[in-house]
């Protein structure tokens, strides 16, 4: 399958190794055929029995092959060297839940005792450790689950960017934002993601290796042709990478939509394709700028693992990879099926099982076997309830696809991040359930876990009893009318929101200061017309940095003309048309993205949890416009849209890191399936608005209604016109809540001092602030079901199979993870068409039972008679 892509080490990577952090006897210990993690070149053969783990591979958190790959290179170091460089590793390392506790106390140990450097003969297991550790450092990445996929050997020589490639990643790129685009704002709602997309792109690139003609161009000294030969590993990747980028619609097409329907605010300028082309490609590219400012603290740092990016690598690798050597697993059983074979074998059970939960037996899906008790039960449902209650229940889904729904894949973040989030879950759970049973702030007249907003008569919030007829405040219809009140949930999830803005701030600044520290001098270092000698520079540490050093990299100036373009497109869009928003917007939302990307980035990297802005953005912005709810939408757009956008793609720059595709062919990449995309969105959106009959009303053909729509219009009245001060404001009723904002701080802090107060508590090491907080916001329509069958799984996987059997683990965990996503994304595109889209139902006891009683219909803990209301009356607020 892929034999044609035997790595080899080319001179220039042994340049590039040399004079830095590598003895100089690496180069012939390269000559000799290397060892790939990524290609399963294991010393073992097919048929040959396992290798039993030692007590130094279980300590330093290595497989057979990791140690003997290091072991020579250890040899050469000298003790100086290795202090050196252990000093670094603690420097970086040390506050990170990633590194293996274990190690960092080895490293602690032998950095803290000075006799280890006064008589080393009487310390000679823990240096050779050290050095070992020392090796894996320099030669490899730190990190199992990163050597797991990950190779740390590359040839340049390797095609990547050919016709082949380029034609499929933009055939696909056009695929998802059409589909995407079309069904967007369809209820239910469908998605093609990008694996879909990688998954379909093997057997096209190899038809087109085996079926297309070898003919061809020469540009510029460069021969490009239809087929240049095997299609290899490095085109597939970016091929995923322009899918990456395409897949998602523009953000501000939820503005065009709010603005143009006459139902909403009946603007119609917004139809003007340059007016909706210009807003979109602003959010969009402003993203890529500011990614590209950030790549030295979000992608070149080894800590920044961006877990996400393991199991794409992983479902790349399993294509391309021949090599099947047998590893150990439970029981003294012997695995020999190949990782390509394993992808095959669970994806096709994967595919098969979600037709039951999906369809067939969709309550196993909600197995909210509980209510079906005493599905009248209003206590037992509030409690244990999947639809409309908290969702305390111990085997509460049998759907893998449930324990997706926010990127916490348990089998690709880390075990201690599932665990952190499942803390803050069960926390905040007495917190919602104190709120309703109290009725405090007279939750208990609503659902108590909806996202909804309501009025005082327990009815869904009704927009236009509070604006005129063009969208805009009404502060006698409003106060003639109702204040907006909160489910319990949605109280506790805005606390918890308040609260992570500020610990994620505290969070950068008590545990990664020094990383972004030295973020920055390398940053201003590269802006500087007169360079220091390379001689003189810092050695580097990882090897996946240095084995990038063989390819261009993408300027800076490149990033900041893109970011100079990319605002004055938005500036465009905004003085261009009667919007009644100054341009300023764009640049306080744009400053609102720097001060959080980096900060959020980092925990991304780390955990695999996004901290959104959205809320943040919604609060500040809607201060700042009051009563204005389309400059509020322009705020939340470059101030949240952006900054999620540029962690998107850091997250494919570190894709394209890992796997060594040259930078500059990785950013043509990225712009062009943007913009190509970007196009093909904003087309499908006019054609939605111009040629579908009643489009976003409940009388729309092919169930185009808008639910999404419905929600931001709702939001951008709440928020920009309603206004943030008179919900939680000094007389909003909701005031209390800001509590969040020194609650974020203090829990951080507090967390900080335990590690510094009690350094040997190795458990605090595992207490990560932010991901905690993170689970308070879970809430509103999810709750506690959608979290705690994830903790048991990342257990098996990161703890009992990483620790135990580190080969299997290595091999299977993350292709296990690529499967089953394609496997539900398959079969999920097919049930729909054939089956939901034609309104094919399959009615029985089964599809039923989960939505009997307070499960189908939600329960209040307090009930209104007939005219009555609750809260303040007309008069009494403002």
């Amino acid at each position: 399958m892929a034999k044609d892509e035997k790595r080899v080490t080319t001179e220039v990577t042994e340049d590039t190794w040399r004079g830095e952090c590598v003895s100089p006897s690496e180069k012939s210990q390269r000559e000799s055929e290397p060892f790939s993690y990524d290609e399963d070149d294991h010393i073992g053969h097919q048929g040959e029995e396992p290798h039993t783990p030692t007590a130094t591979e279980h300590d330093l958190n290595v497989t057979e092959d990791d140690l003997l790959e290091a072991k020579e290179l250890a040899s050469q170091y000298t003790l100086q060297e290795v202090r050196d460089i252990m000093v670094r590793v603690r420097k970086v390392h040390e506050k990170d839940p990633n590194f293996p506790t274990i190690v960092i106390e080895k490293v602690k140990m032998f950095l803290e005792n000075e006799s280890i450097f006064e008589n080393p003969d009487q310390h000679q297991h823990l240096i050779q450790e050290m050095k070992l550790e020392a090796a894996l450092v320099t030669s490899n990445s730190p990190y199992a689950e990163v050597r797991a996929v990950v190779s740390n050997k590359d040839d340049p020589s390797t095609l990547c960017s050919t016709l082949r490639s380029w034609g499929i990643g933009l055939i696909f790129s056009v695929l998802l934002a059409f589909v995407n685009q079309l069904f967007d704002i369809r209820q239910p709602a469908i998605r093609v993601m990008a694996n879909v997309a990688q998954l379909l792109a093997y057997p096209i690139g190899k038809a087109a290796e085996n079926w297309l003609p070898d003919r061809g161009f020469t540009l510029f000294g460069v021969r490009h042709s239809l087929n240049p030969g095997p299609f290899t590993k490095k085109e597939h990747m970016l091929i995923t990478i322009m899918a990456n980028v395409a897949y998602n619609t523009p953000y501000t097409n939820y503005i065009i939509w709010v603005q143009y329907l006459p139902q909403y605010f009946d603007q119609p300028y917004a139809s003007h394709f340059a007016y909706q082309l210009l807003i979109a490609l602003a959010t969009n590219f402003i993203g890529y700028g500011i990614a590209g400012m950030c790549r030295r603290f979000l992608v070149y740092p080894s800590y920044c693992v961006w877990p996400a990016s393991l199991v794409t690598i992983a479902l790349n690798s399993a294509f391309h990879t021949d090599a099947n050597p047998p590893v150990g697993g439970p029981f003294r059983s012997v695995w020999r099926i190949s990782r390509i074979k394993f992808f095959y074998l669970m994806f096709a059970a994967m595919f098969v099982w979600f037709w039951f939960p999906n369809y067939i037996w969709e309550s196993l899906s909600k197995f909210n076997w509980i209510s079906w008790i005493a599905p009248g039960h209003r206590d037992l449902n509030i409690v244990t309830g999947i639809n409309n209650g908290l969702g305390l229940n111990p085997f509460p889904t049998w759907d893998w696809n449930v324990l997706l729904w926010d990127s916490a894949d348990p089998l690709m973040v880390p075990f201690f991040s599932t665990l952190n989030r499942f803390i803050g879950v069960f926390a905040s759970f007495w917190v919602v359930l104190v709120f309703w049973y109290k009725n405090i702030y007279n939750t208990g007249y609503l659902p108590i876990n909806t996202n909804r907003v309501y009025d005082r008569f327990a009815n869904l919030y009704n927009i236009s009893q509070a604006t005129d007829d063009h969208g805009l405040f009404n502060q006698q219809k409003y106060a003639q009318y109702s204040p907006p009140y909160l489910g319990a949930g949605n109280v506790v999830i805005y606390m918890f929101f308040f609260a992570i803005y500020t610990s994620t701030l505290t969070y950068a600044v008590l545990y990664h200061r020094h990383e972004i520290a030295m973020g920055f001098k390398a940053l201003f270092y590269n802006l500087r017309l007169k360079k220091r000698p390379v001689q003189q520079q810092v050695p580097v540490l990882d090897v996946h940095n240095r084995l990038m050093r063989a390819y261009a990299e993408v300027p800076e100036w490149w990033y900041v003309l893109c970011l100079a373009i990319a605002i004055a497109f938005g500036v465009s869009g905004i003085v261009g048309w009667d919007t009644h928003t100054t341009p300023g917007v764009v640049f306080w939302g744009l400053a609102l993205c720097v001060v959080f990307v980096i900060p959020v980035g980092i925990i991304k990297a780390m955990t695999g949890i996004e901290v959104t802005l959205n809320v943040l953005a919604e609060f500040v912005g809607g201060s700042w416009v009051d009563g204005n709810a389309l400059a509020m939408n322009y705020f939340k757009s470059f101030g949240y849209v952006t900054c999620a956008h540029a962690i998107w793609f850091c997250n494919d720059l570190k894709l394209a890191h890992y796997v060594k595709i040259p930078p500059r062919q990785t950013f043509a990449a990225q712009m062009i399936a943007t913009f190509l995309s970007t196009i093909i969105c904003i087309g499908v959106l006019n054609f939605q608005m111009n040629s579908i009959n009643n489009v976003c009303t409940p009388q729309a053909q092919y169930k185009l209604t808008c639910p999404g729509v419905n929600t931001f219009f709702t939001a951008s009245v709440l928020w920009g016109t309603v206004g943030p001060a008179k919900i939680f404001g000094h007389k909003g009723q909701y005031s209390q809540t800001l509590i969040g904002f020194p609650l974020g701080v203090v829990i951080v802090v507090v967390i900080w001092g335990l590690n510094k107060r009690f350094p040997k508590w190795t458990w605090a090491r595992q207490l990560h602030p932010v991901v905690i907080l993170y689970g308070g916001i879970v809430w509103a329509p999810y709750n506690m079901s959608y979290v705690w069958p994830s903790v048991p799984i990342a257990y098996f996987s990161w703890i009992y199979l990483k620790t135990r059997y580190l080969g299997m683990w290595s091999k299977y965990n993350f292709v296990l993870s690529a499967a089953w996503s394609c496997g539900i994304a398959i079969s999920g595109i097919i049930i729909f068409f054939s089956l939901q889209y034609t309104n094919t139902n399959f009615d029985w006891w089964g599809n039923n039972v989960s939505e009997m009683g307070c499960e189908g219909s939600a329960c209040a803990l307090k009930n209104l008679g007939p005219g009555e209301s609750f809260g303040p009356q007309p008069g009494q607020f403002s």
